[in-house]
């Protein structure tokens, strides 16, 4: 009995949310954080559109929001043997890594990653659910 790869037009999905996710995590923190302009115009009485979604970010990133959600994707994704969860938690992982929360962000893009590939390989015990 061989084995095949099922790529399904739920994975090219996943693919795409997880880089959108990762790949607008790193564009916004190159973009929005990391210039040191940004500091003070963010402090200004009249600040730019772009400053709350930063406050959030950083808010977010100080009490570790990307970790946890990424850990909390990537055991659903786990346990649940969902396709698109398990790209939402490597997404989501990614995410968490570029915000400094790296430390559960990293277990959780590995729990999502290794239940996307185990359905997409059809690894015995893994049903192949969307």
């Amino acid at each position: 009995m061989s084995k095949s790869i099922t790529w399904t037009a739920a994975d090219w999905l996943g693919a795409a949310l997880a880089a959108l996710l990762g790949g607008g995590a790193f564009a916004f923190r190159w973009f929005a954080i990391v210039p040191r302009a940004t500091v003070g115009l963010c402090a200004a009485a009249s600040a730019p559109g772009f400053c709350t979604p930063r406050h959030w970010v950083l808010t977010g990133q100080y009490y570790g929001a990307f970790g946890w959600a990424a850990l909390a994707l990537g055991l659903a994704a786990f346990f649940g043997g969902k396709r698109l969860l398990g790209a939402l938690a490597l997404g989501a992982g990614i995410a968490a890594v570029v915000n400094y929360n790296g430390t559960q962000g990293v277990i959780g893009a590995a729990l999502g990653l290794v239940a996307w590939l185990s359905v997409v390989s059809r690894r015995p015990g893994w049903d192949g659910a969307a």
